[in-house]
Parts: structure tokens; sequence; C-alpha cells
């Protein structure tokens, strides 16, 4: 099944609006797609074309900082933040 463009762009703002409002939070992609109800590999697959709109960033690393083997975490750039807060405030 093919979801339209339209579609696409607002499941993706429904994840900016999550990693908004619990920044610096990180979230797994497994995190997302919980509380957005949506399948884990279309996440992913949204997750990354976010990266490549330079929206999102992969933490690679835990708090101790070892590497993630099989699991990504995604937060938002600062530079999305700044400009999600900016619209929040006008």
């Amino acid at each position: 099944m093919k979801i339209s463009k339209e579609k696409r762009d607002k499941i993706a703002e429904q994840i900016l609006s999550l990693l908004f409002h619990s920044f610096p939070k990180q979230f797994f992609t497994a995190e997302i797609a919980k509380e957005i109800a949506r399948d884990e590999e279309f996440v992913k697959s949204l997750m990354f074309d976010l990266k490549e709109k330079n929206l999102v960033v992969i933490i690679k690393k835990n708090e101790n900082g070892q590497m993630f083997i099989r699991r990504l975490r995604w937060q938002l750039t600062p530079e999305a933040y700044q400009v999600y807060q900016s619209k929040t405030r006008a």
C-alpha cells in the first residue's frame, strides 16, 4: 500500500511535534512509532527523510559513550528546535 506524499508529510509533522515537545530528550525509533501509532519500518524511513532535510540527527552512542549496535536514537537539530520555538511564540 502506497501512502501519498501529503499524508507522509503530516505524519512527519507529528514526529517533529513529538520531538519538539520533548526536546532535548532522545527517542528510539520504536518509541516514536509507538507514540504516533505507526509501523517501525515506516517511521524509520520517515526519520531518514527528515535527516536528509537536516531536521533531525541520529544519536549513535548511549550516555556511557558506547555505540548502539542495532538501535537508533533521534533528536531535533538545534536549528530546527529554534525554528519551531520561534513559531510557537508568534
